[in-house]
């Protein structure tokens, strides 16, 4: 069974090494951004240094060399999360993009006043807003699945929760705030019983564990290259072909078009009809580097070893009298937010920042679940497979001293 070489992988990240306020990084904020490996760095280094072109229709050596890298950044996508064909997969700038975009040309195409989308109380803003900015525009209503006192989903109450006029069902995959690991496979099999489409907010999960998209059967899947150890500012979207075929074009503009004239515009083929403009082909190209980077560790030996770090942290957090874990599922992923007795979230994450320790703090995007859950925010620690259980030690430690100071 492969073990990751974590004193080896820390020597990837050159950031690991820098000190902040005189104390060596602890850099447990990886739900909200992952660092990145010297290979995705020297990836964006060479693109610009020996391929820098405008992808697409170009006839000169650049810009066909630049086409190559960025069509063989999609096939490495495709390849990832085992999709059908690269035509499935569109670029976007982020998971954010990637749901407006769903929201926008889908709803266009199958919605119409009264229709419902179905989301669950866990979801990040970015799979909340963008349904009720469609559902100004159209008569929309959002219709929401209920948690446990656990943060688990009630499956039997998001099943009741479906109607005739629900169209969609939209879900996270691992909660962003409880670590909670959704029963996907389940919510897809009682959506399609239905005849619903489902779309999957993998933000937090392609980076933690393996990601099938034929074998889970979804419609619809999203995630973000800087959550993944690649650049910033790059998303992907997978949707079935069926459905990219149905719906219109989300922007207009280069490259999206087939031929155009004043009086009409008809569209490029897929997945081209939904990226309008230059894309960001040095950030697509990262991103594969970034996809090679963690398939050659290995995705499930980076399960197993977050996981064992995850069960080490919750442990010894709770030996901290009046500290809390919100967020306790049977099936959790790598983030522990929690609550101490006394000490509001923002003190907590200024005094370990002072230390050396970076954790987030606040609503994490999810203020409807903090609004549920009875509180204004938590501080959330959140890991990778370059933290170490020393690591998780200095937190420890860090607490525990400033609940001496409080």
């Amino acid at each position: 069974m492969k073990e990751l070489d974590i004193s080896r992988i820390r020597g990837d990240f050159p950031i690991l090494a820098r000190e902040v306020y005189g104390k060596r990084l602890v850099y447990l904020d990886n739900a909200a951004t992952t660092q990145k490996p010297r290979c995705v760095m020297d990836k964006i280094t060479e693109m610009y240094a020996t391929v820098n072109a405008n992808v697409h229709r170009g006839v000169h050596f650049l810009s066909q060399a630049a086409t190559e890298e960025h069509e063989s950044s999609r096939r490495t996508v495709q390849q990832f999360i085992h999709a059908a064909s690269s035509n499935e997969i569109v670029f976007t700038r982020g998971t954010t993009e990637s749901i407006n975009l769903v929201a926008s040309s889908f709803c266009r195409s199958f919605c119409t006043a009264g229709d419902e989308i179905l989301i669950t109380a866990m979801e990040h803003h970015s799979n909340i807003v963008p349904w009720q900015l469609q559902g100004e525009i159209q008569g929309l209503k959002l219709q929401v699945a209920p948690i446990n006192s656990k943060g688990e989903l009630i499956l039997e109450e998001l099943e009741k929760k479906i109607s005739p006029r629900t169209r969609l069902i939209a879900v996270t995959h691992i909660s962003n705030v409880l670590g909670t690991v959704n029963p996907i496979e389940e919510i897809v099999a009682i959506a399609h019983r239905h005849g619903i489409p489902v779309l999957i907010d993998a933000a937090q999960s392609v980076q933690h564990t393996r990601v099938d998209v034929r074998a889970l059967d979804c419609d619809f899947l999203v995630f973000s290259s800087h959550k993944i150890y690649g650049p910033t500012g790059v998303g992907v979207l997978y949707a079935k072909e069926k459905w990219l075929d149905a719906m219109p074009p989300y922007q207009g503009g280069g490259e999206m078009i087939e031929t155009v004239t004043f009086e009409k515009t008809t569209f490029n083929k897929l997945p081209y009809k939904f990226e309008a403009g230059t894309p960001d082909y040095i950030g697509t190209a990262a991103l594969a580097t970034a996809l090679d980077y963690v398939s050659a560790l290995g995705i499930d030996a980076i399960a197993r070893y977050e996981h064992a770090l995850l069960v080490y942290a919750t442990e010894r957090l709770l030996t901290v009298p009046g500290l809390r874990i919100l967020g306790n599922a049977g099936n959790k992923s790598s983030v522990i937010s929690f609550l101490v007795d006394g000490i509001h979230p923002y003190d907590m994450g200024t005094l370990l920042d002072r230390m050396g320790i970076a954790v987030r703090t606040g609503h994490h995007c999810a203020e409807p679940l903090m609004e549920l859950l009875g509180v204004d925010g938590t501080v959330r620690a959140s890991f990778a497979f370059y933290n170490t259980k020393e690591e998780v030690d200095q937190l420890l430690k860090g607490i525990e001293k400033i609940v001496r100071m409080f």
